[in-house]
């Protein structure tokens, strides 16, 4: 139980020598023979099927080999005793003087940490604990650094998402959650593939970022010699293969923006979006609320989660919710009426930062996020925004001023959004010369003109929809911040110990 302290609470100079103290031991190793780092290793079973088929093992005379890292070591007289595990679980290796080869050498080589490779015969102790008794124990990984206690574990949160590796080795329920991630992403690969949806790769390289109101990271190019932009979004790439002829595409891939870091804000991450053919945003909205419900229950095994106190059901029916409706109701304004300026005194009314160079969308838009939605618990579709708020919507049939969008909204934050797709070339060349007008009035977060996209719309695109949602909707589930839910979140690099 002491190792979290001697990892954690030591000087460099107590490090060091414990780095020494097992070199000295590789040292013993090879002088012995054996190899400290050997390739090949010998592994009949996992351990958890050892354990769970234990009568077709027990009993029998024949030998196995189970390799797995040593978290815990006990001696008695003559006898050592190993808590092993692999990926799979663990068991108890026995090793006794007077039935091993090589007991005092290797008994006395290994340390908490070390990968062992152990042949043996199952074994059950005086305390009827399921074991093996090993005649054959070697080391095929010999560690270096000390490992953290189990029982403490690592407390700060920099140094554990700074070495995830240990979180991750010392925290089987983190282990899980990522396992429980993939299999997320699985079941939506799945749901969509059976669909008849194509799954496609589109470049993270770009020469215009678009898709989303977002800054981007910049990167140079050696070989072309020229400035790219990491994509933001996938959105724009994905609608030139509607005008190329599929009509249902998607693509799980990485996001990268380059923006503030919450609890709900990342900026390398994974993001879901597809696209359909002949298919408008009411009809993707039944689409979608029939696809996140059985992802989360394949996933998760029910529909039923709590967050910060409050039950929240995804299994009822999602009401649809007008943008300028909501925000009526719960700011006791009719923001539909008010123009640039009178929202913009409105934001520092409430007490929401924002600039005077934004455009009116984004002054609605931060009102909206920073006042209304923390609000909102049970999932809904928040619809039909107006049109300054999303420059790449098809406008609402009924009305010019708003566009055919939704959002999943819950849990106090967006979870999705999706939206009939603008495939009007000349409205969508000066919905994106608009986004450059806020551009340069200082909106760093504004569109840029794309004139190879909108020369794809004039051959022509589909009546489509289009939907996007990234892991956030994960963490949410799980109610951890997004960032733990990235096996290596990025972070400042700490200088002071080289990390």
């Amino acid at each position: 139980m002491g190792f979290f302290f001697r990892t954690y609470f030591h000087t460099d100079a107590m490090l060091n020598d414990i780095r020494e103290e097992r070199k000295k031991k590789i040292e013993r190793l090879k002088s012995a023979g054996h190899e400290a780092y050997p390739a090949r290793v010998k592994r009949d079973e996992r351990i958890a099927d050892v354990l769970e088929n234990w009568e077709k093992f027990y009993g029998v005379a024949k030998e196995l080999s189970i390799v797995g890292r040593v978290f815990a070591i006990r001696g008695q007289g003559g006898v050592s005793f190993f808590d092993l595990k692999d990926e799979s679980g663990g068991m108890q290796v026995v090793f006794r003087k007077d039935n091993a080869t090589e007991y005092d050498l290797i008994s006395d080589v290994i340390d908490i940490g070390d990968f062992i490779e152990a042949t043996a015969v199952p074994y059950v102790t005086k305390r009827n604990e399921k074991s093996i008794d090993a005649k054959y124990i070697r080391v095929i990984t010999k560690s270096l650094q000390p490992i953290p206690s189990e029982w403490y574990g690592i407390e700060d949160t920099e140094t554990r998402l700074r070495k995830r590796y240990l979180d991750l080795l010392l925290n089987p329920e983190l282990r899980e959650l990522f396992r429980k991630k993939s299999a997320f992403w699985q079941h939506t690969r799945n749901y969509l593939l059976k669909n008849g949806y194509l799954e496609v790769e589109t470049p993270i390289l770009e020469a215009i970022p678009g898709g989303a109101d977002a800054r981007p990271f910049v990167t140079h190019h050696n070989a072309l010699n020229v400035d790219f932009y990491l994509r933001i979004s996938p959105e724009l790439n994905l609608k030139r293969l509607l005008v190329a002829g599929y009509e249902k595409v998607f693509e799980i891939g990485r996001i990268f923006r380059n923006e503030g870091i919450d609890d709900e804000h990342l900026q390398d991450y994974t993001q879901l979006e597809l696209y359909a053919a002949y298919m408008d945003y009411e009809a993707l909205m039944k689409f979608i609320e029939k696809m996140v419900k059985q992802v989360i229950q394949k996933t998760f095994g029910t529909l039923i989660f709590s967050w910060e106190g409050i039950e929240i059901d995804w299994g009822r029916k999602w009401a649809h919710i007008k943008y300028y409706d909501l925000l009526k109701k719960e700011l006791g304004v009719d923001v539909s009426k008010l123009g640039h300026r009178e929202l913009f005194d409105l934001a520092r009314e409430r007490h929401v930062e924002v600039d005077q160079n934004w455009g009116r969308g984004r002054i609605l838009d931060q009102i909206y996020k920073k006042t209304v939605r923390p609000k909102i618990t049970q999932p809904y579709f928040l619809i039909n925004p107006p049109v300054d708020v999303e420059p790449l919507a098809k406008r609402h049939r009924k009305s010019q001023d708003l566009v055919d969008r939704f959002q999943i909204v819950a849990m106090g934050t967006e979870l999705g959004k999706g939206f009939s797709e603008l495939n009007d070339p000349e409205e969508q060349r000066s919905r994106f010369q608009e986004q450059m007008r806020l551009r340069a009035a200082g909106d760093d977060e504004a569109q840029m003109m794309d004139e190879s996209f909108v020369e794809a719309l004039e051959y022509g695109m589909p009546p489509a929809a289009g939907f996007g949602l990234s892991e956030r909707l994960f963490a949410m589930l799980v109610d951890k911040p997004v960032r733990e839910m990235v096996f290596f979140p990025p972070m400042r690099p700490k200088k002071d110990t080289g990390e």
